[in-house]
């Protein structure tokens, strides 16, 4: 098996997933939400995932590194808000709601971790050329 590089990250994955629930939950809320709400939700909950794959492709800088996770975990903030927008607008149930924004609130503390401790991740060289 060969490393995909942020593709291997649990929190990745998570917030991958995550952004795809979204996106289907997201396919019956209103036409009149379309270019506000809908829009809104889908990119802050694909830029969590964005955020995560340019700070991972620049660990080699620890303070970038940090960076872009630092600006994925307010990605992941501002989804959970359009979440709660979403549930108290009639958009997303109860349980959907609770289930990604759950699911949020993982890939938030999981990122705290990896900004507390980005030694973990560093590399002293990137390669040149991936697919991540």
């Amino acid at each position: 098996m060969s490393s995909q590089g942020y593709k291997d990250l649990i929190v990745y994955k998570k917030a991958y997933a995550a952004a795809m629930e979204i996106f289907k939950e997201s396919k019956g809320f209103p036409k009149e939400e379309i270019y506000s709400l809908t829009d809104q939700i889908r990119r802050s909950s694909r830029s969590v995932c964005a955020n995560i794959a340019e700070g991972y492709r620049k660990r080699i800088y620890p303070k970038h590194f940090v960076s872009k996770l630092s600006d994925s975990d307010g990605e992941c903030g501002e989804t959970m808000v359009h979440l709660d927008f979403a549930k108290y607008c009639g958009y997303l149930s109860e349980q959907k709601h609770k289930l990604i924004t759950e699911e949020y609130l993982q890939v938030g503390k999981m990122l705290g971790s990896m900004m507390n401790s980005p030694e973990k991740f560093s590399v002293s060289k990137l390669p040149t050329a991936t697919a991540d």
